[in-house]
């Protein structure tokens, strides 16, 4: 039996967004996109390529109750690896009630989760990605300041179609640490282009 990997290069928490405001059919785009992009010969190389390795899971966030661990740490220390997550990314199914949108709970479910992580890591990243602004629970920037002071880089894909100044509301109030950045797409039909090229910039920073 092969050994249980105990270390990686990064830590990656993939973050979406399954409010009210994310349609069934756009919920299937974030999944079906995401996993396409993981699938990339570009997001590949950078995660798994020359000897490189992450640990990585999907958390779905909506309300303040509702956050769910939908795909659980997974270790990725090959291609083969990497195209089984991204099967299961691809499948998951919306485990989270559509209701308002929590961000500063999300990112509490994500601190949490990273205290989950099954081995160490050199980073650690959030990757949250929706189509909206926090409207519900706690705000998320004293949050994201608890983390980034604690070493998390966390970056932003944000989806403008509802909301076309979101790339401002999260840069103030969500993304944060060295390097950290926020995407954008126009909608969801631009998603999986857009995560692909947002995950080979941040696995290979």
């Amino acid at each position: 039996m092969q050994a249980a990997m105990t270390r990686a290069d990064l830590a990656l928490l993939l973050a979406f967004d399954g409010s009210a405001s994310v349609t069934y059919e756009e919920f299937d785009l974030i999944a079906y996109g995401t996993a396409q992009a993981l699938r990339s010969d570009a997001v590949a190389d950078a995660l798994v390529g020359d000897g490189r390795t992450a640990f990585a899971a999907v958390l779905l966030f909506s309300g303040p109750d509702a956050q769910v661990l939908a795909v659980g740490w997974t270790a990725l220390d090959s291609g083969a690896a990497l195209s089984v997550f991204s099967h299961r990314v691809g499948e998951m199914s919306r485990a989270v009630r559509p209701g308002t949108t929590a961000l500063g709970s999300a990112l509490l479910a994500a601190e949490v989760a990273l205290g989950q992580l099954p081995g160490s890591v050199s980073r650690r990243v959030v990757d949250v990605a929706g189509d909206g602004r926090s409207n519900d629970g706690p705000p998320p920037t004293p949050i994201r300041d608890r983390l980034v002071a604690g070493g998390v880089v966390i970056n932003g894909l944000c989806v403008l179609h509802n909301e076309p100044d979101l790339v401002a509301s999260y840069s103030r109030e969500v993304v944060g640490g060295a390097g950290s950045f926020a995407a954008e797409t126009p909608d969801f039909s631009g998603f999986a282009a857009a995560m692909a090229r947002k995950l080979a910039q941040e696995a290979m920073v």
